[in-house]
């Protein structure tokens, strides 16, 4: 377990390390191989789990079978907190995107944890508002941002979490198909698919195979406007 990757998540980052690593000990370890789902819509919200290794996807599905993306996170991310403020079945599924680890705790565990170290709900509750933050902002875009901006902005956020600086530029391994990241953006696969061939076409960014290396960030960060 990379240790450090768990200390950055909001359940432990108020935490000494003694109790910290106490408690990612206690929890329980799970692998996923990609496609594989941890929950799905309508399960028992019943645990918190925290990203270790990988990538999940939270995602929704529509009654005639579309999905719709709604978040991919990354190591030292929490997801399935919501049940414990708000018991009820799960609004989403989430699936892991590339082969991923992770360490999850019951809500009756969380709860007595809690009890004992009330700082750690702030925490989460502020995680729970940035990410509410988030959707009101994606929502917005989808009202007012057409596609090309939805898909720099997408890709700027995909490389603050997931990408690494090289030589050429930032490279970003996101693990997504072109339909994933197609529903990340709420546009079609050919729609995404032509923004991208024209931000690589004007040398913004090379794609590869489920990864993307950003070569000019401030463009980019224009268009997303």
């Amino acid at each position: 377990m990379d240790r450090q990757v768990v200390k950055k998540t909001p359940l432990f980052a108020a935490l000494d390390d003694e109790t910290a690593m106490r408690l990612a000990d206690s929890m329980t370890p799970i692998r996923l191989a990609r496609g594989e789902s941890v929950f799905e819509e309508g399960d028992p919200g019943d645990s918190l789990y925290v990203i270790v290794t990988g990538k999940m996807k939270l995602a929704r599905t529509s009654g005639d079978g579309r999905e719709s993306l709604l978040s991919v996170l990354g190591p030292g991310e929490m997801f399935g907190e919501l049940s414990l403020f708000d018991p009820g079945p799960r609004l989403t599924s989430a699936r892991a995107v590339a082969e991923a680890e992770l360490i999850s705790l019951g809500n009756a565990d969380l709860r007595s944890f809690l009890n004992e170290h009330p700082e750690v709900a702030m925490m989460m509750l502020a995680g729970l508002a940035r990410r509410l933050r988030r959707t009101n902002e994606d929502m917005s875009d989808l009202v007012f941002t057409d596609v090309p901006g939805r898909v720099a902005k997408a890709l700027l956020d995909l490389s603050v979490r997931f990408g690494k600086r090289t030589d050429q530029g930032v490279k970003v391994a996101h693990d997504l198909t072109q339909e994933e990241l197609a529903q990340l953006v709420g546009a079609s696969r050919e729609t995404v698919n032509k923004a991208l061939a024209d931000f690589a076409t004007r040398g913004w960014l090379v794609l590869g195979a489920k990864s993307v290396t950003l070569l000019d960030l401030e463009r980019l960060r224009r268009r997303s406007r």
